[in-house]
């Protein structure tokens, strides 16, 4: 009995003395996060993987969408390209409804497994419509034999699976980047490190995932396999998925910090309510709690920054606050926390930052459009075999992965060197994304090049566009390698630097940041080919991107492109000198039952 006694208490002790992360992190039972025994990198390798097959199961089916909608459902280009459009934006759009309840309400691993079992069904569902229904009669769907009519019901059924599969993705994306993040302790100097190599390892699995669905899936498709392409996607989700909760007793959790919406507008009415106050001069004067009270999880108060200065007046306790103590400091309707108010101070100091890289992704989109066709307009062909214009991205998936290696391995740690840095990391951030910036502008001057160049060696009495110069295809390739190394200063940059500078209670509406980024860059870019369109079209010339390429001066729009990616440059360098980082107060000393090492 008392040899039973002693181990008890042994292992209490030993429980006792179990160091636990320093970030306020909790383990599934709510208890605190032991280091040992949760997180790190067992936790986010299973992330990496989920996130590449889940990406590998997306493109799957949205990297040839454009093409099922004309062969199986019989939509002209024009309205395929306008379904495909819409669907894509539909999928950014759901990505801010999935950040907004992992913030709020459900937490990232909720809302990860939630949305995830969506997007399996969504994608079964369409597996199931597609096999019993759409590519009907067998053998229908390659570019030789479209398909007939469909009826309503199966028309719907459609419609109804790869909008299942546009929300369980989109709510699923901006949580799973935060969610890896969530199992490294920043707070921890090896860990901090891995917190930051986590998001380059991220960008790589899904340009991974995606190499696979562009080449191989997209292969089956094109020839007219869409079921077994379509059950592919769903297999690789489902494994996913079942890899995702297999992980569930080793994650860290933070427990989210209720809707973000109604602590803006506290802070907006309360300023607006004391627009008369005098704010004093030292930012000590203003109204705070103790780290521990504070609702934000991991104990953390944001530190009073200059700036906004009216906001301020939320924090400010006049004289009748004073009177009333009690009554008016629980009413955050008429008195809000210094924290409270520098959250609201953050997100109108990100979304400058945010609005510049809109343009990058302009650029970005590039390679899935004019670049393809610029691809179509030159010489295709090795011997006998075809290159498919499309299949050129893999350049820019390879450059990604070998730029990540080359800044993570040679270029960061040479930075840190070279600015003899106390800490081990090189370029910030914020200096990243101009690196990538300036890439993109390379990027575009050199396709503009080549397509001078490609007009130059064109073919006169070309009848079509494709084909219609003796220039190789393979000069398409510096192009795509500078896309791949603007990616992994700029996408990568972003996502650490939205996930960093997001206040504890909005990572994951940081994340959704980088998604709408993207789909705002889709549509300004539609909008510009628009305007450029209707600009240089007269009646001697078909504008400068016609169908047939030849005639047109397709250069002129890459130069475009890298005169506002230019000027943006120059803004984005004012914004990001303008740009003040969130500072929080230190982590709570100790957390009960562990010890802080």
């Amino acid at each position: 009995m008392d040899c039973l006694n002693m181990r008890k208490v042994e292992e209490k002790m030993a429980k006792k003395n179990e160091e636990c992360t320093r970030d306020g992190s909790i383990d599934r039972k709510g208890q605190p996060a032991v280091r040992e025994r949760t997180g790190s990198w067992f936790a986010a390798i299973l992330i990496l993987v989920n996130q590449g097959l889940a990406t590998l199961a997306f493109f799957g089916v949205g990297v040839n969408l454009v093409l099922f909608l004309t062969r199986v459902m019989g939509q002209d280009n024009a309205e395929a390209a306008n379904s495909v459009s819409k669907w894509t934006g539909t999928v950014y759009i759901f990505s801010l409804l999935g950040a907004f309840l992992s913030d709020s309400y459900w937490g990232r691993y909720k809302t990860c497994a939630i949305f995830q079992a969506i997007f399996v069904v969504g994608l079964v569902s369409l597996s199931l419509s597609s096999y019993i229904f759409l590519v009907k009669p067998e053998g229908c769907g390659n570019e030789k034999t479209p398909c007939g009519t469909h009826s309503t019901f199966a028309t719907a059924m459609f419609y109804v699976s790869i909008y299942l599969i546009a929300l369980g993705n989109g709510g699923y994306q901006p949580n799973i980047a935060s969610f890896g993040a969530d199992q490294f302790d920043e707070d921890h100097p090896i860990e901090g490190l891995g917190k930051v190599s986590f998001f380059s390892y991220f960008y790589l699995a899904l340009n991974l995932g995606s190499l696979f669905s562009n080449t191989i899936i997209g292969y089956f498709e094109d020839k007219g396999m869409w079921a077994l392409g379509f059950w592919a996607s769903a297999a690789s989700a489902l494994v996913a998925l079942i890899l995702f909760l297999v992980g569930t007793p080793r994650y860290r959790h933070f427990v989210p910090s209720g809707n973000p919406l109604s602590r803006f507008c506290q802070v907006v009415v309360a300023s607006i309510r004391k627009w008369k106050v005098v704010i004093p001069s030292d930012g000590d004067e203003l109204f705070e709690v103790d780290g521990k009270e504070n609702s934000n999880n991991g104990s953390r108060n944001i530190l009073h920054t200059k700036g906004f200065k009216f906001l301020d007046r939320a924090a400010v306790i006049t004289s009748k606050e004073n009177s009333n103590e009690i009554v008016e400091i629980n009413n955050p309707w008429r008195l809000c926390t210094v924290t409270q108010v520098e959250e609201v101070k953050c997100i109108l100091r990100l979304l400058p930052i945010w609005l510049c890289t809109i343009l990058y992704s302009v650029v970005f989109t590039q390679m899935a459009s004019l670049f393809v066709e610029q691809g179509a307009a030159m010489k295709t062909n090795i011997s006998t075999f075809h290159i498919p214009p499309a299949s050129m991205s893999t350049f820019d998936i390879l450059s990604v992965a070998a730029f990540i290696f080359i800044y993570r391995r040679v270029l960061d740690p040479f930075v840190a060197r070279v600015k003899k840095s106390n800490c081990s990391r090189g370029l910030t951030e914020l200096q990243r994304m101009g690196v990538g910036l300036v890439i993109a502008i390379l990027a575009m001057v050199v396709a503009g090049t080549v397509e001078h160049f490609r007009l130059k060696y064109k073919v006169t009495d070309c009848m079509n566009c494709e084909g219609s110069s003796s220039l190789s295809i393979f000069w398409q390739v510096p192009q795509y390698v500078l896309i791949g190394a603007s990616e992994v200063f700029m996408y990568v940059g972003q996502l650490e630097f939205f996930n960093g500078q997001a206040p504890d209670g909005l990572k994951s509406f940081g994340s959704a940041l980088c998604m709408t980024s993207i789909s705002l860059g889709n549509y300004v870019s539609s909008l510009l080919v628009t305007i450029v369109m209707k600009i240089s079209s007269t009646d001697r010339m078909p504008g400068w991107i016609p169908g047939n390429l030849n005639k047109g001066h397709l250069d002129n729009f890459y130069f475009l492109l890298a005169v506002l990616t230019s000027a943006d440059f120059v803004v984005y360098l004012l914004v990001a000198n303008w740009y003040k980082y969130i500072k929080f107060e230190g982590r709570s000393e100790k957390l009960e039952g562990c010890q802080h090492v």
